[in-house]
């Protein structure tokens, strides 16, 4: 519950080094506060802000984190077309009553003598994002650990579009036995199912007209794998599905939702169900999930 009510809308507080930082997080622990942090890398929409409500119904007070992280990018991966939104994204926060921001700058984050990674395996090398970018969940890695240290938060929120980065994740704070407890939160969608996402504003009209088709087959091939559909036909009527829509796909498949695994023959020992998929359309890539 929070310590407070917040009924009028204020900027919050903007906070970019880790002395202040520190001190702003004493100030809370003296008072016995608890905290939680949703990390991001700006642009927020609806799915930001729906992370942002579930993190304030846990805690006293919500950190979001601002930081586009240059070391989940690769050589080949535009970091600098990546939508940066500062000015709208502050005064979203106003809105939705954020208490602070930690925006860091990348010297802050990773100084010039700056030396250590972290290389998680398990869900990290399922063959799925990490398959296409192999550079991605070091830098996810290594960054959430910086976040978490740094803000020590009670919660860290995280949503399951990103699925295999919330089960890498889950799984760091595991292992590194790290306080933070790590909270799943549900997929945000547009009316006609397209999940929301930083990166859909590069869609043309056409593309975003096509978009939720992927979501479309996803659910579909849920529906018939739960009715006891077989999964690898299912894959294949699904695959071909995606492919005729105009997408270029990267994969399409079904995993223990758990552990990212492949599945048992057939899913005979009856393990929870995760359809993954990511696709391209035009220059956009998409990724998207469903439970079985």
């Amino acid at each position: 519950m929070k310590m407070t009510s917040k009924t009028s809308k204020r900027h919050p507080r903007v906070i970019r080094t880790l002395p202040t930082l520190k001190r702003a997080i004493a100030e809370l622990r003296a008072r016995r506060g608890t905290i939680a942090l949703v990390p991001t890398m700006g642009a927020l929409h609806a799915g930001h802000f729906s992370l942002l409500r579930i993190a304030q119904a846990r805690a006293d007070r919500v950190i979001v984190s601002i930081f586009v992280n240059p070391t989940q990018f690769a050589p080949n991966e535009d970091l600098g077309a990546y939508p940066r939104t500062w000015s709208a994204d502050l005064a979203a926060l106003a809105e939705h009553n954020a208490d602070l921001v930690w925006a860091p700058s990348v010297e802050t984050m990773y100084p010039k003598d700056f030396a250590t990674h972290i290389v998680p395996e398990g869900p990290a090398k399922a063959g799925l994002e990490d398959a296409f970018r192999p550079h991605f969940f070091v830098g996810v890695a290594t960054v959430v650990a910086k976040l978490l240290i740094q803000c020590e938060p009670d919660f860290a929120l995280f949503g399951e579009k990103d699925f295999q980065q919330l089960k890498v994740v889950t799984r760091l704070a595991r292992d590194l036995g790290l306080k933070t407890r790590i909270v799943a939160a549900p997929i945000v969608r547009e009316a006609d199912g397209l999940a929301l996402s930083s990166r859909n504003r590069f869609l043309t009209p056409d593309e975003r007209a096509t978009a939720p088709a992927l979501y479309s087959v996803l659910k579909g091939c849920a529906e018939r794998i739960a009715a006891g559909g077989p999964i690898e036909a299912v894959l294949d009527d699904g695959r071909s599905a995606i492919t005729r829509s105009g997408f270029a796909l990267d994969y399409f498949e079904a995993r223990n939702a758990e552990t990212l695994a492949p599945l048992a023959a057939a899913a005979a020992m009856g393990e929870p169900i995760r359809l993954l998929v990511a696709a391209r359309i035009g220059r956009t890539r998409l990724i998207d999930n469903v439970g079985v």
